[in-house]
């Protein structure tokens, strides 16, 4: 009778705080009107503007990119060096509060900017996040299972690693790495020193290569009272290390899903996260999950979000970063899908916008970038319907008739 007691008690108590620290948090909310700030000019900070502005706000953008996405729907828009500390100095001053479109934003950028305005997510999660040791170490410091790896930045690290780690693997640069960037493939400890010469010898991590059935991410969002919002997680498969489609939901047992939305809450929680993160998952043969890595950003997998739930991951973020209730992260009833439009799709001339939106259920969102590469991230399509296997058929369905040859 005790124990109960005091865990009602203890429960009561946990509660009460949450609560106080809920309501501190919306009466310190910025009310519709106020000016949200972002570093970047990329398509995330693009969607975010579009989401801030359906809430209210006015949106304005830092960005080293004269005419990037995100300066097309912003209220203004500043062009200049992130470590120009006099200009983001005065860009904090005419904002109320500022975030991050991408994580390798230099931490003077956020430094600076924390001396006038709040900065959601805080500048310590960008730091550890912008190295992948420091991320790797910090993830298995909150009891989070991660592949083995081992930090090389000497001759003498990478002999340690070699002998460690003698079977495949993934060395990867510690910093400025993604959509396959950075990293090199390798079957055995022979190859590690010609990996490592390919990645111009900087500082790397090496990883253990481990088997997993299928990769999966989860998005979440966490208030600045602390509350919790988590999206059921979707199922990823990349193309040449670029994300290519995204399926929501993800097939999961219980157990797994139950474990997926626990790891969410100790990572948010873990890193004092106050606005939207995603993790990356690997789902390993024997029943485990393997964290792969964060982004303290929305994330490409979860852009379905605009479509097909309740509040968007930028809804999100924007009501975070504004210190406002988060959203409810629920999926609107029916499955989607989303596919990424890459610059190869121009190749041959303009796409065939026209037929890809005649098809039911298919929604275009284009990023507004100028010039169409290949491998560029251009847009999204995403589709919903009524299982995951026909969201998937119509959204790769309606990618395909944009290079269709006849209508």
């Amino acid at each position: 009778m005790t124990r109960t007691d005091s865990t009602m008690t203890s429960d009561f108590s946990s509660s009460s705080a949450a609560a106080a620290a809920a309501r501190t948090a919306q009466a310190a909310a910025l009310p519709p009107g106020a000016t949200l700030g972002v570093f970047g000019g990329g398509q995330l900070g693009r969607m975010l503007g579009l989401a801030a502005r359906q809430l209210g706000y006015r949106f304005a953008v830092y960005s080293d990119d004269e005419d990037g996405p995100a300066a097309q729907v912003a209220d203004w828009s500043v062009t200049g060096a992130y470590d120009d500390e006099a200009a983001v100095a005065d860009f904090a001053r005419r904002v109320d509060a500022v975030t991050f479109e991408f994580e390798n934003v230099p931490a003077i950028a956020g430094e600076t900017a924390a001396r006038f305005v709040p900065v959601r997510p805080d500048g310590s999660l960008l730091h550890t996040v912008q190295d992948r040791l420091r991320e790797k170490l910090g993830l298995s410091g909150l009891g989070l299972r991660v592949a083995p790896f081992a930090s090389i930045t000497t001759e003498a690290e990478l002999e340690a690693a070699a002998l460690a780690m003698p079977g495949a693997g993934v060395l990867k640069t510690s910093s400025f790495g993604y959509d396959g960037k950075g990293q090199v493939r390798v079957a055995s400890a022979a190859e590690l020193p010609a990996a490592w010469e390919s990645l111009g010898r900087v500082p790397a991590v090496l990883e253990e290569l481990i088997p997993f059935r299928e990769e999966v991410s989860v998005v979440a969002a966490r208030g600045a009272g602390g509350e919790v919002s988590v999206y059921e997680p979707f199922s990823n498969e990349h193309v040449n290390h670029i994300l290519d489609v995204t399926v929501c939901p993800a097939r999961l047992d219980p157990k797994t899903l139950a474990e997926i939305h626990r790891i969410a809450g100790v990572v948010l929680e873990g890193f004092g996260v106050v606005g939207v993160l995603c993790i990356e998952l690997f789902l390993l043969e024997d029943g485990g999950v393997l964290v792969n890595e964060i982004a303290p950003r929305p994330h490409n997998s979860g852009h379905l979000t605009i479509d097909a739930h309740v509040c968007s991951q930028f809804e999100n973020q924007a009501r975070a970063v504004a210190g406002m209730p988060l959203g409810s992260g629920e999926r609107i009833g029916r499955p989607a899908a989303m596919a990424n439009l890459l610059g190869d799709l121009w190749e041959g001339g303009e796409p065939r916008w026209a037929a890809a939106l005649a098809m039911p259920g298919v929604s275009l969102h284009l990023y507004g970038k100028a010039e169409a590469r290949p491998g560029r991230k251009m847009g999204h399509l995403t589709a919903v319907a009524d299982t995951t296997e026909e969201a998937t058929r119509r959204v790769r369905a309606a990618r395909a008739a944009l290079t269709a040859s006849t209508p």
